[in-house]
């Protein structure tokens, strides 16, 4: 059986948007699940959309995403050079083979001639009017330095038709399709010339892309079978919805696999849920590695229809791979939007870190909930008030100077002996536990919520900054 080959062919026009990830991914997943190859090829043609740094950003994220391939411009392998631009000279010798095929022709009509041929709504469909030129007609034009395209010679009748392993059976009338350009005026390709010829000379076995392309895919199976080349398999992929309505656009400035990673997103979190979109694994397991992707993944299981983008799903999901970790793992993935606090430095990373796992989702959530730890002041007493819990400020009033006696007393100040203490106030004062904690807590951390009680705030403040919130907080309900 001949060795599966998939291609991620990116223009390198900005960041790597969430859609072109998701194509990335099924194409490695599908590749690695067969035990074939995965390759990187850059499309830089459209030299107007170029952006500096992009192709760094594509190597880098796939890199950070772990969907890595195994052949691409800077890691090399046999089928090179991987970067369209540096492929000009062999897309020129196919597109004048293509031409004594007559798959092809010379176009030398100006831009002005073109322009005429609009319709009423703007559309502008080429006549075929340099199809009829003699050899010599050519010969002379290009002589004498006319400058020219070469279009594809589109039959005028008939349907292309071809089978999708997603979609299934596909046929396009030849009528709605133009003859479009393959090399442009200064001698590069055009996409749709350069990934016919790329996939074949690279031996790619299945086109993975998305559904904008079924219904170019006839002509460029004219290209396939003009050369007399195996058509390759094709899999188009749903498309990615910001809502009903709206496609997840590059274009439109949607988020990027960088932009989520820098909101603090687990990055495994972010791939396991692109994979979500548009796939449905057999077993009802949603949280999944990379290496459990590629062994569930099955082409039967992509869906026709589009899905929608869910970043509260997503977020979900980033919790589970957080809650996952250990203390450790969690505090060196995390210590980057630890450093984001006023707090870093100051109190002990493990123990922060053990107090955050369970009650954070992104990252960059740990600064706003750990910030208590440096800003104290001032606060609104109307804090004490818990309905459920039965407190309010008369009460705090009672339990704060037993809690800070209770406090100062112990001659151990840990976890156990803190809790210790105020089950004796508890008990003492002859109130339930969560009228005591409530107001101790609120007392030393001036929030309505804090990830973590009493003991896991005093562990982490210390004997002497606990006390003192005491003393400032039992000075507020005097005044």
């Amino acid at each position: 059986m001949e060795k599966v080959r998939t291609r991620f062919a990116p223009s390198p026009t900005g960041y790597l948007h969430i859609g072109g990830l998701r194509t990335a991914l099924y194409g490695y997943l599908f590749a690695k699940k067969q035990g074939g190859d995965f390759v990187l090829r850059i499309e830089d043609t459209d030299t107007a959309r170029y952006v500096e740094g992009s192709v760094q950003i594509i190597y880098d994220t796939m890199r950070d995403s772990g969907v890595m391939y195994d052949e691409g411009p800077d890691v090399g392998g046999n089928f090179g050079p991987y970067v369209q631009s540096e492929r000009k000279d062999i897309y020129t010798e196919y597109a004048k083979k293509l031409v004594e095929l007559g798959g092809a022709y010379y176009c030398f009509c100006t831009p002005e001639r073109i322009a005429s041929l609009k319709d009423e709504e703007g559309n502008v469909k080429y006549d075929k009017h340099c199809l009829k030129l003699s050899k010599e007609e050519i010969e002379e034009k290009i002589k004498n330095g006319e400058p020219y395209v070469i279009r594809q010679n589109v039959p005028e009748s008939g349907t292309g038709s071809y089978h999708d392993l997603v979609y299934g059976h596909i046929s396009v009338d030849y009528k709605d399709i133009e003859d479009g350009i393959l090399i442009k005026s200064d001698g590069m390709p055009t996409y749709n010339f350069a990934n016919v010829i790329d996939d074949h000379l690279m031996g790619i076995t299945h086109v993975i892309r998305g559904t904008e392309y079924l219904s170019s895919t006839p002509k460029y199976n004219l290209m396939y079978d003009a050369f007399g080349w195996e058509r390759p398999v094709y899999i188009h992929l749903p498309p990615i919805m910001k809502d009903a309505q709206h496609k997840l656009s590059k274009r439109n400035g949607d988020a990027s696999y960088e932009d989520f990673v820098n909101k603090g997103y687990v990055k495994e979190a972010i791939v396991n849920y692109i994979a979500l979109l548009g796939w449905s694994p057999k077993s009802n397991v949603e949280k999944m590695s990379l290496s459990e992707l590629t062994e569930n993944f099955s082409l039967d299981g992509i869906s026709k229809s589009p899905s929608i983008f869910d970043e509260t799903k997503m977020k979900w999901l980033s919790g589970e791979y957080i809650k996952a970790m250990t203390d450790e793992e969690f505090a060196v993935k995390a210590e980057p939007f630890f450093k984001q606090s006023k707090v870093y430095g100051k109190y002990d990373l493990l123990k922060m870190a053990s107090l955050l796992k369970t009650r954070v989702e992104i990252f960059s959530e740990i600064p706003d909930k750990i910030n208590f730890l440096e800003e104290f002041g001032e606060y609104d007493s109307a804090l004490f008030f818990h309905k459920k819990m039965k407190t309010d400020v008369e009460i705090a009033k009672i339990v704060l100077p037993e809690a800070r006696k209770a406090i100062a007393e112990l001659k151990e100040f840990t976890f156990d002996s803190v809790h210790d203490a105020m089950m004796n106030v508890v008990s003492k004062l002859g109130m339930k536990n969560g009228q005591v904690f409530w107001c101790v807590r609120v007392a030393i951390s001036a929030k309505e919520s804090t990830p973590g009680g009493v003991m896991e705030i005093a562990e982490l403040l210390g004997r002497e900054e606990t006390l003192r919130r005491l003393d400032f907080s039992i000075d507020l309900l005097n005044k």
